[in-house]
């Protein structure tokens, strides 16, 4: 392999990587997607090896795509640590970013990781608390920006929805907890608009149920679902490999969508924060996309 590597592939690369699509990726990067594909062919015939299969409707990284990933996370990240280190008009600073442990998981890789490539001279302050938290960190300046749930009627008319997805009943993918008659519940506390969903919506259906488990990290939540006691409720994006969704074929009635919500300081107006607020809005959302189709 005598050909130099292309960074605009790379790029490229990465984001197909992150996203498990060509056409997410594509809109990433502001290129088309047989554009994107043109590109992955040249860097294939440039490394001598296939980096991507098909997987179903997802592409998947082969496991020499996943050696060069490696390689190229840190190509990238060093031209843009070259480029700030001889730039007169870099940016550098601290963004203090809030948002609930639902969602870190998930959207902490997907907002952090490709951020950091190109802005390495920013840091990044991350506290994972409740939405209503954030929602007052923010009032009170203590944060800057925030990736929260949008349905807490307090706070109904602050910030920008820029995700939308399905808020489901998950339950162990290896117990059966579900089925008792009765059935036990992991969710947040009182205030938490998820909670209100779920025990109207099960009350509605006639469907008998106990709060079993209370906590407001999602986590806990997670954990007891898991181990095969309770049922919960959680958005799309905070599913995990080992749990099952449930539906109204196990009785289960269908709950709201879960709309996500940028929110930022009223002192939060420094090019940083700006450049992170575009980069959250880019990475996730999705809600231009939902409207167009309908």
């Amino acid at each position: 392999m005598n050909a130099l590597l292309d960074l605009d592939q790379l790029r490229s690369f990465i984001a197909i990587a992150e996203t498990g699509s060509f056409t997410k990726a594509a809109e990433q990067v502001n290129k088309t997607q047989s554009a994107v594909s043109m590109q992955m062919r040249r860097l294939e015939e440039r490394v001598g090896q296939t980096i991507f299969v098909r997987d179903g409707r997802q592409s998947r990284v082969t496991d020499t795509g996943v050696r060069l990933l490696d390689y190229a996370r840190r190509m990238l990240s060093l031209n843009a640590e070259t480029i700030a280190a001889f730039s007169t008009d870099a940016m550098a600073g601290t963004v203090r970013l809030g948002l609930p442990d639902d969602y870190a998981p998930r959207l902490l890789p997907t907002v952090l990781a490709s951020f950091a490539t190109t802005h390495p001279n920013i840091e990044i302050e991350v506290v994972c608390e409740q939405s209503s938290c954030i929602h007052r960190r923010i009032q009170e300046g203590r944060l800057d920006l925030g990736i929260v749930t949008h349905g807490d009627s307090t706070h109904e008319k602050n910030g920008r929805i820029i995700r939308s997805e399905p808020l489901l009943w998950v339950s162990s993918a290896h117990h059966s907890v579900h089925c008792q008659s009765t059935v036990p519940l992991a969710l947040g506390t009182k205030s938490c608009c998820w909670r209100s969903s779920a025990t109207t919506a099960l009350s509605k259906a006639g469907k008998n149920y106990r709060i079993a488990y209370v906590s407001s990290s999602a986590a806990a939540a997670s954990g007891a679902v898991v181990a095969g006691l309770a049922v919960a409720v959680l958005p799309e994006s905070a599913l995990m490999s080992d749990m099952r969704v449930l539906s109204h074929r196990e009785g289960f009635p269908e709950l709201p969508h879960c709309n996500i919500a940028l929110i930022r300081s009223d002192a939060a107006q420094d090019r940083i924060h700006n450049a992170l607020a575009a980069h959250i809005v880019n990475a996730l959302d999705n809600v231009s996309g939902i409207m167009a189709a309908e």
